[in-house]
This record gives structure tokens, sequence and C-alpha cells, in this order.
């Protein structure tokens, strides 16, 4: 999807990180360095979108060191602020104030935030010298304060029910559709800096000075995706997820890893070449099937299922997610292999993570489940590199010899990041392999902004807490206290054998916050195992003075099940048949933004209705004044067929509404089908989370 600038002017990109003093040959203020940095001014036009404010707050704090205040002022002066009898109620008031102002302008700026940004303004000129020494106190205390209010402002944004109230539920709609067009909550354009929903904060260790939102510079191209996929019902207690490992291929052979013809350089020193990984077995789908039959003996559905790094060609992803609907699995993580896609270019390696919501054609004799995976893809952005131990620990020498460094054939693209929010309880980040345990941007991102999950798919050896891959995983289960799962195959841990060592069954290691690791093994005559993971709420903090907030969610593994593959399968006459693809995985997204707005206003302010479809149709006036187009034709389709649903409910409640989205009606089409599953699970989702006030 195309990607829009927003507040950009279109001048050149000056990196963060290469702002001093003295830029330009003069001293840097407040002002100078803010629009050097994001390209726009400091005006009240930042004051009609919270993340713009959050933004600069977050850039010229972050510049000048002067977060550090908030713990330790300077001589003589006091944090919070001297005077504010509860400066944490102040900020969050101030930040729900401003939600629902920027819905309706009108009126005047919120007292307490026109106050704190009267003296930013009027101080624009104070050299960052002076903020980064705290010696202009009363700017600090702006910085600070406006900081929070803003970060209160963003709840909601990522996570819908972050923020239950109503006001406001507009302005976040939009904000979640702004997200999903350009990778960014601010206005000010994501190649110069990038504001991202924050899922969690550490539960230890680094200190954390928001925990909605936070700020990264250029240089990574980062996506939202929001897929409305739980288990159907209100059940608090349907919180759980159960992860079917698949680690796959069982077996790995030495031709297994073959060199490209004509790569070797034959240098004086250090000669290098090219490998690939290429299987000759096919994926058998029918062990698939087996496996997920014996799953579902064990347990009632299997949410997710996971393979490694370069575990399926691309070509069998289709094969593979048929039989996956047959089962109702509707979340799929896949380390997939490609070939070359032509003369002179090389295949990319990466995660293929395919999900499905639970869809259902119209009831009828004849009609059967129906199946609409939407796709995303994750890179692999750091190539293997085999030297001469790994080729012995592998047992490899017979197929690439043991004097040259053999690299990855691999085609290195920009680095991205994927985050996929599923029904709002889990968010997702897959890596492949040595991403895991790269120190670059990507992993200050993921830190940064705290996804629920970090699943990780290898070829590698086995998953031993005293390997490579434990040690990286602590540092995201650590800070910021992400559940991080390690997966490989089980043919190539039996493949790694160092002297004096004998093969390990460990294909699957699980790191949480303030646990020990987790060692998951294949058991003899099992083909795959079964995870079970439960959530609770997890705790929201900051150090800036904030009370903490129970708003998290935290997964952790309960329980783990050897499988071992049924002796017959799925009935094989049972037909799942494909729904044509009427909305791309953007436009899911933005679908699903606003029914969380629908859900929300529904649930405490059902009178605000009218004025949130008005914004949600095409051709509403906010679009334009973002410079942002039209929605296509199919997301206007499926924002109409919304807009219909709740015009046909008249005067809907809350348990109306949902009560009319459960039921099948006869001879919908898929475009309304989807959208009835969209609204459903919002508005369950809402329900379960025990957060709809009795009416």
């Amino acid at each position: 999807m195309k990607r829009y600038s927003g507040l950009d002017d279109e001048r050149d990109d000056v990196p963060v990180t290469q702002l001093g003093a003295g830029h330009s040959g003069e001293e840097l203020t407040l002002a100078s360095a803010w629009e050097a940095i994001s390209g726009v001014g400091c005006t009240d036009q930042l004051l009609d979108w919270p993340p713009d404010v959050f933004a600069l707050t977050n850039v010229l704090l972050d510049r000048t060191e002067a977060f550090r205040f908030a713990l330790s002022p300077p001589a003589g002066a006091q944090w919070p602020p001297a005077g504010a009898d509860d400066w944490s109620d102040s900020v969050v008031t101030a930040g729900r104030e401003w939600s629902a102002w920027v819905e309706d302008p009108r009126d005047p700026v919120p007292a307490g935030l026109a106050e704190e940004w009267a003296i930013v303004l009027k101080h624009a000129d104070v050299p960052l010298a002076d903020l980064a020494a705290g010696r202009d106190w009363r700017v600090c205390q702006a910085l600070l304060s406006l900081h929070a209010m803003a970060d209160e402002a963003c709840a909601g944004l990522g996570r819908a029910t972050e923020r239950a109230e109503g006001p406001g539920a507009r302005y976040r709609a939009r904000a979640r559709e702004w997200l999903a067009r350009t990778g960014s909550l601010a206005r000010v354009a994501p190649r110069r800096v990038r504001v991202l929903p924050k899922v969690r904060t550490p539960p230890s260790g680094r200190t954390a000075f928001s925990r909605y939102a936070c700020v990264q510079g250029a240089g990574l191209e980062a996506s939202w995706h929001k897929m409305p996929v739980r288990h159907l019902g209100t059940d608090p207690r349907a919180e759980y997820v159960n992860l079917l490992l698949l680690p796959w291929p069982l077996r790995i052979r030495a031709s297994d890893f073959r060199a490209v013809e004509g790569s070797v350089q034959w240098q004086e020193r250090d000669p290098f070449g090219f490998f690939e990984f290429a299987p000759t077995e096919r994926l058998d789908l029918d062990l698939v099937d087996r496996v997920l039959t014996a799953a579902l003996d064990e347990v009632d559905d299997v949410d997710v299922v996971v393979l490694p790094e370069a575990a399926i060609d691309e070509t069998e992803i289709e094969g593979l997610e048929t039989v996956l609907s047959r089962h109702g699995v509707s979340y799929l993580t896949a380390g997939v292999r490609q070939r070359s896609p032509g003369p002179g270019q090389l295949p990319r390696n990466g995660v293929h993570i395919g999900v499905e919501p639970r869809l259902r054609k119209a009831a009828g004799p004849s009609d059967g489940p129906h199946r609409q995976w939407f796709h995303i893809r994750q890179d692999k952005h750091h190539r293997w590199a085999l030297d001469a131990n790994q080729i012995a620990q592998y047992h490899l020498a017979g197929a690439l010899h043991p004097q040259v460094q053999w690299l990855e054939t691999m085609d290195v693209p920009p680095r991205s990041l994927q985050f996929v929010s599923v029904g709002e309880e889990i968010t997702i980040v897959s890596l492949v392999c040595q991403d895991l345990a790269e120190t670059d941007e990507i992993a200050d991102v993921i830190r940064s902004v705290g996804p629920t999950v970090v699943l990780a798919v290898l070829l590698d050896g086995p998953q031993l807490a005293s390997r490579w891959a434990a040690r990286y995983a602590s540092v995201f289960a650590d800070d910021p206290g992400s559940s991080v799962l390690t997966l490989t195959s089980y043919g190539m841990a039996q493949r790694s054998r160092p002297p004096g060592r004998e093969a390990s069954p460990i294909v699957a290691l699980m790191k949480e916050a303030d646990q020990e690791y987790r060692e998951i093994p294949l058991e003899p005559g099992a083909q795959a195992v079964l995870l079970t993971a439960s959530g609770s709420r997890a705790t929201r903090r900051t150090v800036d003075g904030r009370r903490p907030v129970d708003t998290g969610t935290h997964y952790t593994g309960a329980a783990v099940h050897q499988i071992r593959a049924a002796e017959v399968g799925s009935n094989p006459t049972e037909s799942v048949a494909p729904l044509p693809r009427v909305l791309d995985i953007d436009d899911v997204t933005i679908l699903t933004g606003w029914a969380e707005a629908v859900a929300e206003t529904l649930a405490h302010a059902p009178e605000r209705i009218p004025a949130l479809m008005a914004d949600l149709r095409p051709g509403a006036a906010w679009r334009s004044g973002f410079g942002i187009p039209e929605p296509s034709a199919e997301l206007a389709g499926a924002l109409e067929s919304l807009d219909r649903v709740m015009q046909e409910a008249g005067t809907p409640t809350y348990d109306g509404m949902l009560t009319a989205v459960r039921d099948s009606r006869a001879g919908e089409q898929p475009l309304d089908a989807l959208v009835r599953t969209v609204l459903r699970s919002t508005l369950e989702q809402r329900r379960s989370r025990g957060q709809l006030r009795s009416r």
C-alpha cells in the first residue's frame, strides 16, 4: 500500500543521530532541532494530533538526555512539579480530554494542555544545551508533562482495550487507519521520525518513560497489522492459545546443503563461497493432517502452527493452508525457502505468516467451511555464515569444503518489521535465526514496542539454555518482557554433534520474564509438540511519576504435550473451498480498527454512533485533511457493509448488536461475512476483557 508523508515538506532527511551542537553553523534551539529532524515547525498545528506532540517531546527530551530529570531533578528542583497534588491524575485526565478535543476542536484546548504548550512555544528558542543542563527548569517541566499527556492520549491507538470510555473513539479509529496506511502514528514523515504503539513496558531493567507509544528514527520500515482472530465467545477463560510446533524436517541430510556452482572465490586468504539449503523431500501434508488430528484429540482447538526456518518451499504454502483450514487453525508461522526468481536474482529467506479469520458461509444444507487466508511476509536480513567449526559440528564436510567460508545464498532486503496484533490480546513479531542475534535497529524497535510474543524460527542445533539463541532470547524476555519462543528442526538438532557430545532432542526453548529457561524436547516417536500458553494481566509502569496500570497482557507456557500422528487423518471428502479475496491485509487492519471504535462507542457512548459512522464512510472530511486518498473500492465496500449492519440495527445496544452479528445469514456475500466476523470478534473481545460497564 502506498505510504503518505503527512506533514512532511519534502526536505532532505536529517537523521536524529547526525544532529549535534552547531549544526549548520548555528546553535540548535528547541524549535530548530525539531524542525531539522522532522521537517515541520513547532506550531499550534501539532496540538491537532497528540502523536505529533509525543514525537516532538520525545525527540527533544531524548536528544538532550533531559528525561533523566524525572529521576534526578537539578539541584533545588522537584519532580513531579511542586504544587501538583496529583500530577499523575492530572496528566491522565489531560490525555483523555485531549483525545476527545481532537474530535471536535471548536472548543478551547484543555486548560492543562494549553498551559504547558504555551511554555514550550514561548521558549522555543531556548538552546538545547540549556535544556540538557536543566538551566530552564520550567521548560523541562513542560516537556516532561506534555510527553506524559501525549502518551496518555495515545492509549488505545495500538490496542483498543487500553482505553474504554467512548469520547475519543473517532480519533482513535482515525489513528489506527493512519497507522495502517503509513506505518506510524505521527503525521511526520516516517522516514524522519516514526511513532509506534507500545504494547508493554519492561518488568525490570531499563526504565520506561512511556507506556502507550514509542519513537524510532528513520531507516526501518514498520508495518502494523490487525487481525480479528481469537477464540469465539466472551468467557475470560478464552484467553489462552494452543500452538502446534512442527520441528521439521525431521531428517536433514548433508546433501540438503549444496554449494552454488561456480561461487567459490579461491583468494590467497579466506576463500569464500555460497551455499543453499534445498531439501529434496516435499512437505508431507498427510502427516500434517494426521498430526493435527492427534493434537485435536488432546485439546479442543489448535490456534497456531509453527514451522522452523526454511522448513517449507514457497510453493507448498497453499496446500498447507488448505489442511490447516480443515482443522480450524487460524494462524501460521512458517519458515519459507524460495528458489531464485530468475537469472542473476537471489532468493529471499523469510517467514510466511498466514492468518485466517474463522469464516463460514451462510448456513445451508450444502454449505461447509470456507477459507480466506491473509498473508504477511517477514524477511530475514542477515546471512548465515558456515565456518569450519560449524561444518564439523553439523557433519557437512561431505557437502561443503571446511576450508571455505560458506555464505547463505539469499537476497538482503531493506530492514523491516511486521507487527501482527491478533484479537487485541497478542502482538507478535517473527524473526529468522541470525536476526535474533543482531543488536541493530530491529532489536531497538522490538525493545521499544514490547510485543507480547517474539517467535524466532531457526535452522540451528538444539535449543539448549547454554547456547546462543537462549542468550539472545533472554534480552527480549527481560526487556521489554516479551515471551520468546525459539524453534528449530529436529533433523538439524540431530545433525549437531560437536566433538564429545551426543545429539540432543531439544527442538524449542521458551523464555519469559522472571522465569527460567524452558527447554522443550521432541520425544521418541513424536512428530510435533503442543504448547498451551495462557494469558494474564501485565502491569505497565513508567518512571515519570504516573501510577501503574494493569492494561497489558502476558502469555506464559502452561502445558507441553508430545504429539504422535494419528493412524487416520481427517475426512478427505470434506472440501474446504477458497473464498474470493475480498480485501488485502492493510484493508482488513483498517476495517478492524473501525470495528473496535464501534465496539467502544456502543459500550460507553452509544449516542455517538452517528458521528462515528460519518467518520467511517468514504468521503469523510478528515481523510482529505490528512492528505490521504479515499479508501479503495474493496475497503469502501467493507466500510459500507459495516455501516449497513449498524443501520439495520436501528438504535443498537451492545448486547443486541452482539446477538445480531453472531447469527449466520442465508445468501450472505463473502465480504459481508468477513465484516460480521470482524465486528463479532471485537465485540466479544471487549466483553471478555470485562470493560463493558453495566447499562
